[in-house]
């Protein structure tokens, strides 16, 4: 079964995973929550944020679902994986991190999440490589992310007064909205590191990292050619005549 991969639009917002609908880490300033770290209704914020970036600014968002219909025609409408980005003004949450600003060139990755089907093996560089490809598309020089590395574990154990005491200037960033989290809402360093991006402010907890755009080209053509070695084995492995039915990838 092939993978299409496609901007998110407003009206595909329910095909988005629970979480994904719900999370406001990066959406919603705790400053302006007065205290209160829960929202009335998470998802129409997170829709309403979705929408007040796409119509000034554009698409900020990929999706990747089946492209064909499962056995017996039932259209299979399932999400398998999904990135959100956008400019770093619209993203109140960045202003908050100890490694920024963001650069004034940069758009800024904020989340990214894939279905642990069968089917979604490399699906994450994938919806990278679509994001590169469309910034491209848009004139943007560079992709920048905020990473968490594994040393953020022991401020979670710490507990709140630890974490003042160790690290008063990552406060701002620890602080909860709800079900989101650092350790749910924030991209692993070590995942950022893997599809190409590099350190440019070091933080033993927090990095940003920065992906050149005008690279984009040599690394995507690298994925393309990864998967392709990918299909090849898979054709060569195939029976004789099961060719009608081998499975795909594209992003298409």
């Amino acid at each position: 079964m092939s993978v299409r991969i496609a901007p998110l639009k407003l009206e595909g917002f329910e095909q988005l995973p629970k979480h994904a609908r719900r999370c406001v880490f990066w959406e919603v300033d705790p400053a302006t929550l007065g205290g209160d770290e829960r929202l009335a209704d998470p998802e129409f914020e997170k829709e309403a944020w979705l929408s007040m970036v796409m119509l000034e600014w554009g698409s900020c968002g990929q999706v990747a679902t089946p492209s064909h219909p499962v056995l017996g025609g039932i259209a299979d409408p399932d999400c398998l994986g999904y990135v959100l980005y956008a400019p770093p003004r619209a993203i109140p949450r960045a202003h908050r991190f100890p490694t920024g600003p963001v650069s004034a060139d940069a758009v800024l990755l904020t989340s990214i999440g894939v279905d642990p089907a069968p089917m979604a093996d490399g699906l994450p560089r994938e919806l990278i490589a679509r994001v590169v490809d469309e910034l491209m598309r848009r004139g943007v020089r560079a992709l920048e992310a905020f990473g968490r590395t594994p040393a953020v574990a022991e401020l979670l154990d710490a507990g709140s007064a630890g974490r003042a005491a160790v690290a008063p200037d990552i406060a701002p960033v620890l602080e909860a909205v709800g079900d989101c989290s650092v350790e749910h809402c924030i991209i692993g360093a070590d995942f950022l590191t893997d599809v190409g991006f590099t350190v440019v402010a070091p933080h033993r907890y927090f990095p940003r990292f920065r992906l050149e755009l005008d690279k984009g080209l040599g690394w995507k053509a690298e994925v393309e050619a990864a998967l392709e070695h990918l299909l090849e084995s898979a054709r060569l492995q195939e029976p004789v005549g099961a060719g009608a039915t081998m499975p795909s990838v594209s992003a298409e």
